[in-house]
């Protein structure tokens, strides 16, 4: 299998999956419109729906039922995006190689770019629920709205934006409930979900939360680890702005060497689930192994 190639064509498929469920920029509120799909189409990896279509095939999974969840994971994350590049946050004016949406739309109306991806991604959930399959949307929804709330990704960003203002040392607890919580939510979503809606049991859906943490956790760590070794043009965004915002990182926190072996291992870990499955998904397993070497 050529890796990449097969990397770029299943990006490709999910791209045209979740870009059907975008809203048509059309009405009084065409300028808010104008500046979801602005955020949604930035670009990026689509790393989360990408992980739940390969777990819904993973499980045999073979129907359409998968796609308003895909496009909703990935709404999440971007609504995530946009309110985290925001003056009161990071204060980001580049994310992707492109201005950000704050910066294009100004804050208000990021603001609401925001709100509105996050209350469509559960509008777009829901026309699962007319779908073959519907009896699993019901469980598929709770899984996407714990992952995404309050005890999930918005949880984490508290305690972070706590942190920040507060100006506290972290220690590593505090610091890995931020990644698990923050980051690795969304990612055990996706996997839970894609499971999950091909009819995997609960004792599979429940190995895949934990893959879901390593892959996750792991993948945070890389991403500390970029924003002081990557450049503009590898990253997308402006590099060291986790230090010019006095934030604290894995790194900073465990330094470099440690950060990259930790790096490694919770991939591994991740990469022992996946192969000691009965269900196998070398596609899934190699975009595992990718995450330790990239470079955005």
């Amino acid at each position: 299998m050529n890796f990449e190639k097969e990397l770029q064509e299943r990006v490709a498929c999910t791209e045209e999956i979740i870009g059907k469920y975008l809203p048509k920029e059309e009405g009084f509120q065409k300028s808010l419109l104008e500046a979801m799909n602005y955020s949604f189409l930035a670009g990026g990896k689509r790393l989360r729906p990408l992980l739940m279509l390969e777990c819904y095939k993973m499980f045999g999974g073979d129907g359409q039922i998968v796609e308003p969840f895909m496009a909703a994971q990935e709404m999440i994350h971007t609504y995530s995006l946009v309110h985290d590049d925001l003056p009161a946050m990071d204060n980001d004016l580049y994310r992707r190689g492109k201005k950000t949406t704050h910066a294009v739309y100004g804050e208000a109306m990021a603001i609401l770019a925001g709100d509105g991806l996050l209350n469509f991604a559960f509008e777009t959930a829901c026309r699962a629920f007319s779908m073959e399959g519907a009896e699993r949307a019901g469980r598929a929804m709770q899984i996407l709205a714990e992952k995404a709330g309050i005890y999930g990704m918005i949880g984490g960003q508290a305690v972070d934006v706590e942190a920040e203002k507060r100006k506290l040392r972290l220690d590593g607890e505090k610091l890995l409930f931020i990644h698990v919580h923050k980051t690795a939510a969304l990612i055990q979503s996706a996997m839970m979900i894609g499971a999950h809606l091909a009819g995997a049991d609960e004792e599979a859906v429940r190995e895949l939360e934990k893959a879901g943490y390593a892959i996750g956790v792991a993948f945070q760590i890389q991403d500390d680890i970029l924003d002081i070794t990557s450049t503009l043009e590898e990253l997308g965004k402006p590099v060291g702005s986790d230090e010019k915002n006095d934030k604290l990182t894995y790194v900073s926190v465990y330094g470099l060497e440690k950060s990259r072996q930790d790096v490694e291992e919770l991939s591994n870990q991740a990469l022992e689930i996946l192969r000691n499955r009965q269900e196998r998904n070398e596609f899934l397993e190699e975009l595992v192994i990718s995450l330790i070497t990239r470079r955005k």
